[in-house]
């Protein structure tokens, strides 16, 4: 499967709308806690959670124009310079990211005192260590598929051939 988006559309399709789904309900895993089960005087509802209600809402309706492709649908070729839906997925994308981090501000600013007293003291080594997971667990993603990507003998034949070359070995 060289380009999945000729063979089969609604496989990716769907492997790029998980590829976008899945980091942001990883991400928002702690922002859903609060929201749904954090209740009683450890998890204060304050001016910040207006501000998380607006991010998600327009993150739905991000996810809603990407599967959607609305309005182009409705009306073929008056959206293809203005108004298409990738067009206004980047836009919901960034106003709802803009909500996000005013909230974000908002919430540490105003839930300060509470965090400086419950929250665990920042020490270097546990940043460092940190960082460093991170990196490590890049660095093996990275070999790992190089290493795959060189072992296959279509992707050696591609990289070390020219296009006409490559044609003719399919062919066979």
């Amino acid at each position: 499967m060289r380009f999945l988006e000729l063979e089969c559309p609604p496989l990716s399709k769907i492997l790029r709308t998980v590829a976008f789904v899945y980091p942001f309900i990883f991400d928002n895993i702690p922002l859903f806690y609060r929201l749904f089960f954090c209740f009683g005087e450890d998890c204060t509802w304050n001016d910040a959670i207006a501000g998380y209600f607006y991010h998600l809402f327009f993150a739905l309706l991000t996810g809603f124009l990407f599967a959607s492709h609305l309005p182009e649908r409705l009306a073929p070729g008056r959206f293809d310079y203005i108004g298409h839906s990738h067009q206004l997925f980047h836009i919901c994308a960034v106003v709802g990211t803009h909500f996000q981090l005013e909230a974000v501000l908002c919430d540490l600013h105003l839930r300060r005192d509470w965090l400086s007293t419950h929250a665990p003291a920042s020490i270097f080594t546990h940043t460092f260590a940190t960082l460093s997971t991170a990196l490590l667990g890049n660095l093996v993603l990275i070999a790992f598929f190089t290493v795959t990507l060189l072992r296959s003998s279509v992707t050696t034949t591609i990289l070390q051939s020219t296009l006409s070359e490559v044609e003719r070995h399919k062919d066979k």
